[in-house]
């Protein structure tokens, strides 16, 4: 009996429906493709048709809400790609023509800087050579103050024989031509093969960069090293993993199967070359790429004397866990810094496309204590389907996770 009532009572929904359908056309205009279109929305809307990528919820909780426009205090990001805006060519071609339109959209983000009291970005992917001294002189040269640039390994140098002691010395060259730091990609450990596409992957412990880690020490140019990837990524794409959605939208940042190392041995490896190089200061992009699992985090933190991390494009994660979070930057104040992985031009990742929404999630998470918001500017959700909190931060800590800590590690002034 429940069964046949609760049929009548869909069958009359969808009579209802389709009248109030047909009355709206009837309306407006009696034409068939108008019908058709509204049909269409009916379908799509219906329950069990909707498909999951146009399932944007809107939450009926009614809380608290502090958007914050702008930075308390003025901001140093340590973890941005700018210098793609210049195009994938110049990694190949120093001298490769950049468009006009480049260097408006770098008028542009100058001027939100402004409005968001960001004071500096620091341009981890500067390349190496003439590709650097570009970056350098687009950047830093345009805009005194405002940008930095990082230098990257020479992968392409690494079969030739006298490659460890060219790597180190090419890091000198970059520090004189303007370069701050040393970037790590993942690539180390994930990608780069022996031999090209077919080889075994290099190892991110191998022997053959014990001369650069010894060498960013002693030049004193901090490491920002990007190993592995969130923990979703190396376990099986299925009904199972939290972040399916993305790694749908995302197949090849999988990193499950194959002759993919397991991520603790990843971090093991990483861990063994911060411990061996104890005069060289590591910065754990990404919360040191274990943000689910800030215990352990801390635990490096606690064993490494010359660790330290920055949160870029981690707000999913800290802000479902604010709590934890808030403790975590209590304990490691000192050692915390700003970071965003901001890149101009990623709309397929919105948790990180250089715009003004991306970094005002930034700041409301760590300015208030604001309830269930996005943790980045999308109708759905990028990286999982949750909302975030704020952890509300004491204007001491917002200083140095803000600005100070960043500006003792590159030799700048604290505010």
């Amino acid at each position: 009996m429940k069964n046949s009532l609760k049929s009548k009572s869909n069958s009359r929904r969808r009579f209802l429906g389709s009248v109030a359908a047909s009355v709206l056309i009837s309306s407006n205009s009696s034409s068939s493709a108008e019908l058709v279109e509204a049909r269409t929305i009916e379908a799509q809307d219906s329950p069990a048709n909707l498909a999951l990528e146009h399932f944007q919820p809107k939450s009926m909780l009614k809380v608290p809400e502090h958007p914050t426009l702008r930075a308390r205090y003025p901001v140093i990001d340590v973890h941005t790609h700018i210098s793609s805006l210049f195009g994938r060519q110049r990694a190949t071609d120093p001298n490769a023509a950049v468009a006009d339109s480049a260097f408006k959209q770098l008028e542009q983000i100058v001027s939100w800087m402004d409005e968001l009291n960001i004071k500096t970005l620091n341009n981890l992917t500067g390349g190496y050579g003439e590709t650097l001294k570009r970056n350098v002189s687009d950047l830093q040269g345009r805009y005194k103050g405002r940008f930095l640039n990082c230098v990257v390994p020479a992968y392409d140098k690494l079969k030739e024989p006298n490659y460890p002691t060219w790597q180190a010395e090419e890091l000198r060259r970059a520090r004189d031509a303007g370069a701050i730091g040393l970037k790590i990609t993942k690539t180390l450990g994930l990608y780069l093969r022996e031999n090209g596409k077919n080889g075994p992957l290099v190892k991110i412990d191998d022997p053959r960069f014990n001369p650069m880690w010894e060498a960013a020490g002693e030049l004193n140019m901090p490491v920002f090293i990007h190993t592995a990837d969130p923990d979703a990524f190396f376990t099986p794409t299925d009904r199972y993993n939290e972040r399916w959605e993305e790694l749908r939208n995302h197949p090849d940042w999988s990193f499950y199967g194959k002759d993919y190392p397991p991520k603790a041995e990843l971090l093991n490896a990483r861990n063994r070359v911060i411990e061996r190089h104890a005069r060289t200061t590591f910065v754990g992009l990404h919360v040191a790429n274990h943000p689910e699992n800030l215990d352990e985090v801390s635990s490096w933190l606690d064993r490494y004397s010359n660790l330290r991390v920055e949160i870029g494009a981690r707000l999913g994660e800290l802000g479902r866990q604010p709590r934890r979070a808030r403790k975590f930057f209590d304990d490691y104040q000192d050692r915390i810094m700003f970071g965003t992985d901001a890149t101009p031009n990623g709309k397929e990742v919105p948790q990180q496309d250089l715009k003004p929404a991306m970094f005002q999630a930034y700041f409301r998470f760590l300015e208030t204590l604001d309830e269930y918001f996005d943790y980045a500017p999308s109708p759905t959700p990028p990286q999982g389907r949750w909302k975030i909190y704020g952890i509300g931060l004491t204007d001491e800590i917002l200083k140095k996770v803000y600005h100070n800590n960043a500006a003792r590690l590159l030799g700048l002034q604290t505010i």
